[in-house]
């Protein structure tokens, strides 16, 4: 299959096959994933199923399990709610928007030289149907939704798949592992998922 033009995906479901087969080789062509990515037109018909919330923080919503090359997920992000600094474990990531605006703040890694001060290198805002990249070369992140009165819906591919990353402390650069849970799968909420997900700070 010749993938030298952009598949542009007309459903999830077809965004989904699509991504099937472009993982189906080692090599991951970053440009070609994300392009994909960003031009599937968000419906949320078509992922409403998958976006469970919670009140009080941010959700991960397993999609696909991407025959172990990857993981798709929906994050829902309520008003005010963010992530931590994080990193993505040696993991390529792709984070795009369904719905509502996520800002995006990234930061070089803590440094001896600088007391471990996480220095922040530049920030933006990701709006409807764009697609962001980041690996753990370009450096760490931090997202959040940053409307009061919003609600934030994103999709993120990660491959290789990971269930734990580095979060960091902004002043100090002091960095803790997190195990990370899915609040539902396949639609359907995840036994224990109360427990776990509310100690984990990512």
């Amino acid at each position: 299959m010749d993938h030298t033009e952009v598949l542009k995906p007309q459903t999830l479901d077809e965004l989904i096959h699509i991504l099937h087969e472009v993982f189906s080789s080692d090599k991951v062509n970053v440009e070609e994933v994300q392009n994909i990515m960003e031009s599937y037109e968000s419906n949320p018909l078509e992922w409403m199923k998958f976006a469970k919330s919670d009140p009080y923080r941010y959700t991960r919503n397993l999609v696909d399990e991407g025959n172990g090359k990857f993981n798709l997920m929906i994050l829902c992000w309520g008003e005010g709610h963010g992530s931590s600094i994080h990193d993505h474990t040696n993991s390529h990531c792709f984070l795009k928007i369904l719905q509502g605006n996520l800002k995006e703040t990234m930061y070089d890694w803590p440094q001896k030289k600088s007391n471990g001060t996480m220095v922040k290198k530049s920030e933006g805002v990701l709006k409807l149907n764009e697609c962001a990249y980041i690996n753990d070369s370009i450096g760490l992140h931090r997202v959040e939704n940053p409307s009061h009165t919003e609600t934030a819906v994103s999709l993120h591919l990660y491959s290789p798949p990971f269930d734990q990353c580095n979060t960091f402390d902004q002043r100090t650069g002091h960095k803790n592992t997190v195990k990370m849970t899915f609040w539902s799968k396949f639609g359907e909420r995840t036994p224990m998922a109360t427990t776990t997900q509310s100690q984990e700070n990512n």
